[in-house]
């Protein structure tokens, strides 16, 4: 696949913000936190122990407050219904969907570890600021879940893809038929998302208001279309010359960067709805 094969529509619209445009809050990263470089300075094992250990990391950032907390505890939701759905059959390739799985939680795991140490030229951008207005909480808790989202989907999701390879042939057809069946797991898992979400703001419950408006704060990608064109920049990868690949990389890194700008921008009467949305059912 020609890597300008990637850049359709929404793709040229979040590149074009995010080309030198991640402006992390200043003094961002190297809180240094204990218990967060300890849980992840070093690499998962497996889908068990990535599992376990982001467990703990959400539960210690929902006890000092910390929204960084909004994503990572949708996540560990996803990272178990996943193994669950192995566990079930749902797979042709159980074996590589793990693999997949724990090459996926360890780019979260060295993003944020990276960020806490300070070390933010190692950070991709739209991590960088996910992390950055979680610290501030600046933002509303849609937008930190889908900072997180955006992050995760559109700049890892290939990433891990590459790490675990997608193989040729019959192998890459059958490992793109997992990829997708991701998808279903994700789509059952939307409700119980939305009550994990409702958590740090019970408005967000009402998922008829909700979810359009969601839509219109992240309109560059849906998930589905993220995962799809996180599919697309997997293969080129692993079809483009060697020296194409720090350029596939770097747009990666832009259009994440972009997609975050769309969301730490929406417009004003999104975010009138959504926080008339988050707030509604307090007290």
């Amino acid at each position: 696949m020609s890597t300008l094969a990637l850049l359709g529509g929404p793709q040229l619209r979040v590149l074009a913000k995010g080309i030198g445009s991640a402006h992390v809050p200043r003094g961002a990263g190297g809180g240094r936190d204990a218990t967060v470089l300890d849980l992840c300075d070093r690499s998962f094992a497996d889908a068990a122990d990535a599992h376990e250990r982001l467990d703990a990391l959400a539960d210690h950032f929902r006890s000092t407050g910390d929204r960084r907390t909004v994503f990572l505890s949708m996540y560990v939701q996803v990272t178990d219904g996943v193994r669950e759905s192995v566990d079930a059959g749902e797979f042709a390739d159980p074996a590589w969907t793990l693999d997949y799985l724990t090459a996926f939680a360890d780019l979260y795991r060295r993003a944020l570890f990276d960020y806490e140490r300070g070390d933010l030229e190692r950070v991709p951008d739209a991590w960088a600021l996910a992390f950055a207005h979680a610290e501030t909480d600046d933002r509303l808790v849609t937008q930190h879940a889908l900072l997180g989202v955006n992050a995760h989907i559109v700049h890892d999701l290939a990433l891990a893809l590459d790490a675990v390879g997608i193989g040729e042939g019959t192998t890459r057809a059958r490992r793109y038929g997992d990829h997708v069946a991701v998808n279903r797991v994700l789509e059952r898992l939307v409700e119980d998302l939305q009550t994990t979400l409702a958590a740090d703001a019970p408005g967000l419950a009402d998922a008829d208001v909700t979810l359009g408006r969601v839509d219109e704060l992240l309109a560059a990608f849906s998930v589905a279309e993220a995962r799809e064109h996180a599919w697309r920049v997997a293969v080129a990868l692993a079809d483009t010359l060697a020296p194409v690949r720090p350029v596939v990389r770097w747009y990666l890194n832009a259009v994440a960067g972009g997609a975050a700008q769309v969301v730490l921008s929406p417009p004003p009467d999104v975010v009138a709805t959504l926080r008339t949305a988050e707030t509604e059912r307090r007290g």
